[in-house]
């Protein structure tokens, strides 16, 4: 048991690694973390920076994440979807576990506010490289 755990655990953080050299040109700024009166559930709000050009490839989150669009033009895909414009001052709400990318089209920076809300110990970010042929 104790070895299957271990393995798991490398296998999440070279998946993890991938992942992060994936991100050229994304930041996720952290802001808070707060444990949830609901049983092992926390909220987590972050900025998100997306440069002109770049991408947030294929990834899921152990929860429902709630995107506003606080900065320029970003294009949200999720999986199944066709992809979709939003610009600052809008919203947009993806189900817990499912695949999404984003993609700033525009000349500028483009940012959000995300807010989380998730099961507590595991990964906020997993790569979903299996739906980048969507």
């Amino acid at each position: 048991m104790y070895l299957k755990r271990m393995i798991t655990i490398a296998v999440a953080l070279m998946a993890s690694a991938t992942f992060a050299a994936d991100m050229q040109g994304v930041k996720r700024t952290d802001l808070q973390r707060q444990d949830l009166s609901i049983d092992n559930r926390e909220t987590v709000q972050a900025r998100i920076d997306i440069a002109p050009g770049a991408t947030a490839p294929w990834h899921r989150h152990p929860g429902e994440e709630i995107i506003y669009v606080i900065e320029g033009t970003l294009e949200y895909q999720l999986e199944g979807k066709s992809p979709a414009i939003f610009k600052a001052g809008e919203v947009l709400f993806i189900p817990a576990g499912v695949a999404h990318k984003a993609h700033n089209p525009g000349a500028a920076n483009g940012a959000e506010l995300a807010t989380y809300i998730v099961e507590k110990g595991k990964p906020l970010v997993m790569p979903a490289p299996e739906v980048e042929g969507q």
